[in-house]
């Protein structure tokens, strides 16, 4: 007869069922500090001081299975962004130094990204520059110390931005032009992208445009041998734009902003996809296309994301603009100066608009005349006198304007603009050929008589 057979159930494995006992545990551990973390941030509003304390506790719990790295880094994140929030920068700073014993913990790669993401939160607070660039230094020094020339080189050029911010455009040079050298020894495309960016950037504050240019196209040339995140492809654009502004291509200077803004839209950084939005603006309006202003914030600057002072602000531009009226114009920049003054690329366009709108009245006003008092075409553009003899002058010089000022009677004497006459450049180009014709009937005739 056939044997008989025993069938049972293989039991777990004692290996198998410590992996699960393991995951459940370190899932459970993970889920408890989740959980912390939603009950700290609850206690922001309410009990600051507790909500700080209970923040470092989290980051200084003890991980030797490094089970709760992510739990650790969100909170860095958090009790970064709450200093930031009230603007405690001495306390940011100490924070950042404190939390170096944890980074020795994790991997280099993601030092660096933690790094980064709190320098941006730093340069949240408003006027810290300086002391951000110090505290730059301070980690340039201890990345020398432990060897971690990864996350050195990417706070050198966080540093080269720094010094360009503050104007200090000779050290900002230096420093970049020894990254570059460093940089492309080891092949790291995406931080050679971020320092050409910033190269770029540098010339043209310096107004060396073709350096500028050039520093953007090797800019592009390393993202294009790699794979470019959006972040970063918005910020070629940005300046890809703003060097077209700088040659009068306001057209095609809209279309990079525009994708700078779907760019930075897409990766929701919402300050520079802001800035963006305003450049698109302010293109517009110096295109002479006032009611796409209109369209443009309504579309995309009626988000609660962008809405505010800043939008507002152009929008007031646009509308003085589309009124032509210096007053109204003098009235904004005065209502909105700290906004309008604090981004060199709006107050650079916002005074040549100015300045081609004064020109415009001026022309416009003194048209009927052959011979006017200054004193009167000051009376008629409701201006101090001085200001409008001054861009007289300056129109005059020009060639903006035919005719001189009398300074003896105080007079703006007018005259009619001469129309070119052709026949005089008909007869100098006849004379001319007639000229080359006989040169070489001259070189004909010497060939014949030597031959």
């Amino acid at each position: 007869s056939a044997p008989h057979r025993r069938h049972t159930r293989s039991p777990l494995s004692s290996c198998g069922l410590r992996k699960m006992m393991e995951v459940e545990e370190k899932e459970t551990k993970a889920s408890l500090m989740q959980q912390k973390l939603e009950d700290i941030k609850a206690l922001e509003e309410s009990n600051l001081d507790k909500a700080i304390k209970s923040y470092k506790e989290l980051i200084a719990t003890e991980d030797p299975e490094r089970e709760i790295i992510n739990e650790k880094t969100t909170a860095i994140y958090a009790l970064g962004e709450l200093y930031a929030q009230r603007g405690r920068y001495e306390d940011l700073r100490n924070f950042i130094v404190d939390t170096r014993p944890f980074f020795s913990t994790i991997a280099k790669a993601k030092t660096a990204k933690i790094l980064k993401e709190l320098l941006n939160i730093f340069a949240q607070i408003p006027n810290t520059e300086k002391l951000q660039a110090e505290f730059c230094k301070e980690t340039i020094t201890w990345c020398e110390k432990e060897g971690r020339s990864f996350l050195k080189q990417r706070v050198q050029a966080r540093l080269a931005s720094l010094l360009l911010d503050m104007k200090q455009y000779k050290d900002a040079l230096a420093l970049i032009n020894k990254l570059v050298r460093d940089v492309k020894k080891i092949d790291d495309k995406i931080l050679l992208v971020e320092i050409s960016i910033v190269e770029s950037r540098i010339h043209l504050a310096l107004k060396n445009n073709p350096k500028a240019k050039g520093s953007l196209t090797a800019a592009r040339s390393a993202a294009n041998a790699i794979y470019c995140p959006p972040s970063l492809q918005a910020e070629i654009d940005i300046q890809s734009g703003v060097l077209c502004s700088e040659e009068g291509d306001f057209k095609t200077a809209y279309s990079y902003f525009f994708e700078g803004f779907e760019g930075f839209d897409t990766s929701k950084n919402w300050v520079k996809a802001k800035q963006c939005l305003k450049y698109m603006l302010m293109v517009k309006i110096m295109t002479n296309n006032s009611a796409d202003v209109y369209n443009i914030i309504n579309t995309k600057g009626s988000s609660d994301k962008y809405a505010g002072i800043e939008i507002q602000a152009i929008k007031a531009i646009a509308d003085a603009h589309k009124a032509r009226s210096i007053h109204q114009f003098a009235d904004v920049k005065k209502k909105y100066s700290e906004v309008l003054t604090k981004d060199w690329f709006i107050s650079t366009h916002l005074n040549a608009l100015e300045d081609n709108l004064l020109v415009q009245n001026l022309l416009r006003l003194i048209e009927p005349f052959s011979r006017v008092e200054i004193e009167h075409v000051a009376k008629l553009i409701d201006l101090p006198r001085e200001q409008v003899e001054a861009k007289l002058s300056e129109m005059i010089l020009e060639k903006k304007l035919h005719g001189i000022l009398d300074q003896g009677s105080g007079n703006l004497i007018l005259f009619e603009e001469a129309s070119e006459d052709k026949t005089f450049k008909a007869g100098l180009d006849t004379i001319k050929e007639l000229g080359n014709v006989v040169d070489k009937l001259q070189a004909k005739a010497q060939r014949v008589l030597l031959a």
